[in-house]
């Protein structure tokens, strides 16, 4: 989970937090002076002020965590009144089952995730989501597809992610991903809420 911003040197103040310490040494040393402010805490408990970010982007986050109604509550707890929160995550359809519990952690020529990172129980649809939302005290607003433009360079590369001649680093640039505003999210969707002023 992490502030948005592009660096301090356009002016904005970024916070970057993951629970895992390694994770956040990972990020500090790739940093190449963006002015980044890193720190190890779960997206349940930041640690930080209330009402501390205009803008909030939770990546890879809800659909991980047996806790998302805390880190909803978080989020709005330093999402200051008028800002955005911005997320990522995996819908509950058969097709999202299969590719995030079988492909990814389970198939063992494409398996790429370890076993449990992902479960059927932690994956919500969009409207599950924006109730989640609403009781958290955030405004759900636009939820848009987020896809490969071609499915199949997304096989060839978690295959080669799984044989080991990719790297993390390169799957983003080899997988076309695309967003579909008007699309009905079959596995991942990208969404918003407004903290209401």
């Amino acid at each position: 989970m992490s502030s948005a911003g592009p660096s301090r040197s356009a002016g904005f103040e970024v916070v970057a937090a993951d629970s895992s310490p390694a994770a956040t040494a990972l990020a500090q040393e790739a940093d190449d002076g963006l002015g980044v402010t890193y720190l190890t805490a779960p997206a349940e408990q930041l640690g930080l002020p209330d009402d501390s970010f205009d803008l909030l982007y939770c990546a890879d986050t809800l659909e991980i965590t047996e806790r998302p109604d805390a880190v909803l509550a978080e989020t709005a707890r330093v999402l200051r009144p008028g800002g955005t929160f911005v997320y990522d995550t995996v819908n509950r359809t058969l097709i999202a089952r299969l590719i995030y519990l079988g492909a990814f952690q389970a198939f063992p020529g494409t398996r790429i995730m370890p076993r449990g990172r992902y479960a059927a129980h932690r994956l919500r649809r969009p409207a599950d989501l924006a109730e989640a939302l609403d009781q958290a005290g955030l405004s759900a607003q636009d939820v848009s597809a987020f896809k490969p433009r071609d499915v199949r360079s997304l096989v060839r590369v978690t295959r080669g992610r799984r044989r080991g001649t990719l790297t993390d680093e390169q799957l983003s640039e080899l997988v076309d991903m695309v967003l579909e505003p008007e699309g009905s999210p079959v596995v991942t969707y990208l969404g918003h809420a407004i903290h209401p002023a």
